[in-house]
């Protein structure tokens, strides 16, 4: 996870809570920025030192897949949150369902557009969160031929990506004009709203995810019509919780392939929900964070 970003520091929030009620040591670690090879390093390190449990959010499948096989053939049960190696051992997956999420998302492009415009995504390429939210949206898109997605931009983990591309797409006019951007990672939603500023052009429509300050703001002011929340506190309290669980009463295999066992104690999915966050209820979620801040 890139440790940095507010998404992320929410999420160790709910780690650190549910580990002082449960009163077990925990740690966050990860990476300050996108980088796969480094959360394998994190996670390779973390193995060896055999903790009770492991909660991970998969940036890369191919990248860190096999070594959560290796942890749990280790011993150590590990669960995924945020974004999932569906083919691995973990035991289960914590999260948002992008697909819905998604959904919602190109709901709101299509009644905002009025069923027609050119549209450009900004993505993390390979997370598989990030591809479900994309196809989510084109599932919607589907039945609206004059939505037209002109790009999908990997950022790369590169938020400079997202401001360099949006100023270039700004000066695109006629035909080639780019209606609405949409971002599908919490971090590149303020560099396209602050490319937006700087172009000094008020007819685009800017939906993001998450629900950072920056982008919070964004809404209060109109450069951002709307967000898609996500529970990142949830999931990592719940993570722990689920962990700690799975400690005091260890399952006889832990290697098993839970997903196709009736009998299974554990769910495949633990969906902690999603909203979309407008002007009509944004005052609602800046008072929740400002009650978490104090």
């Amino acid at each position: 996870a890139n440790t940095v970003v507010p998404y992320w520091q929410t999420a160790a929030a709910g780690f650190k809570q549910a580990a002082a009620q449960y009163k077990v040591k925990a740690r966050v670690v990860g990476p300050e920025g996108y980088d796969p090879q480094a959360a394998l390093a994190e996670l390779h390190k973390a193995i060896a030192d055999h903790p009770a449990g492991i909660l991970i959010s998969v940036a890369d499948v191919s990248v860190l897949q096999p070594e959560i096989d290796a942890a749990v053939n280790a011993g150590i049960p590990v669960i995924t949150m945020d974004s999932d190696a569906v083919g691995s051992r973990r035991l289960y997956f914590i999260g948002t369902n992008n697909l819905e999420a998604g959904r919602l998302g190109g709901r709101r492009v299509i009644e905002k557009l009025g069923g027609k415009g050119n549209v450009v995504f900004f993505t993390i390429a390979g997370q598989p969160n990030t591809e479900e939210r994309l196809k989510g949206f084109k599932d919607i898109f589907i039945s609206r031929p004059e939505i037209k997605i002109v790009d999908v931009v990997d950022i790369k983990g590169d938020v400079r990506t997202a401001f360099d591309k949006t100023m270039e797409f700004m000066a695109l006019t006629g035909a080639k004009k780019i209606d609405a951007f949409v971002c599908l990672d919490s971090a590149s939603g303020k560099m396209v709203a602050d490319a937006i500023n700087r172009s000094k052009i008020t007819d685009r429509l800017l939906v993001t995810w998450d629900v950072s300050q920056d982008t919070l703001d964004g809404i209060k002011a109109g450069t951002i019509d709307a967000t898609i929340a996500q529970k990142p506190y949830t999931m990592a309290y719940i993570g722990l919780k689920g962990l700690d669980e799975v400690f005091h009463a260890p399952p006889e295999q832990l290697n098993k392939d839970y997903a196709t066992d009736s009998f299974s104690p554990y769910p495949v999915f633990v969906d902690t929900g999603t909203s979309l966050v407008d002007k009509s209820n944004v005052d609602l979620y800046i008072a929740s964070a400002a009650k978490e801040m104090k």
